[in-house]
């Protein structure tokens, strides 16, 4: 009788079925945690190239729309996190679209979308989520 109750009360392995059962939600987890810190460091990333391209519209020099999405797609290509894979370029809006003969104090509006590809979880994340639009607009005041 003893022996039966002793095997009963045997715990071996359990550790290891409970490590198993946990193993791929605690990974899920962790992934999820390192995309979405990837996704707000491209978010930053849009933001900056946004800024700088408002502040080459607002120079003193009148720059074409050409020149200022050609800052912000060098500066996006530079600074983006992609893990080797070559980043689509972002689509820039500059308004007005004619800055010649603007006076002191008026506004340049620049905007930057970027669609964000989910890069360690895309399958996961696609389904629940799908392409994450980031976008951001700057104005800066004409100088």
């Amino acid at each position: 009788m003893k022996k039966m109750i002793k095997r009963l009360r045997c715990q071996k392995g359990v550790a290891a079925i409970e490590f198993a059962i946990v193993l791929p939600l605690l990974m899920i987890i962790i992934f999820g945690i390192i995309e979405f810190g990837l996704l707000l460091y491209d978010k930053q990333v849009i933001t900056n190239a946004s800024r700088e391209g408002a502040r080459i519209g607002i120079s003193d020099v009148v720059v074409s729309d050409a020149e200022i999405e050609a800052v912000v797609a060098n500066y996006v290509a530079n600074n983006l996190i992609t893990f080797g894979s070559t980043p689509t370029p972002p689509v820039t809006t500059i308004e007005p679209a004619n800055r010649t003969g603007m006076d002191f104090g008026e506004d340049v509006t620049v905007t930057v979308t970027y669609n964000y590809d989910f890069l360690m979880l895309p399958n996961f994340v696609a389904d629940f989520a799908g392409v994450k639009t980031l976008a951001t607009t700057t104005v800066m005041k004409m100088q």
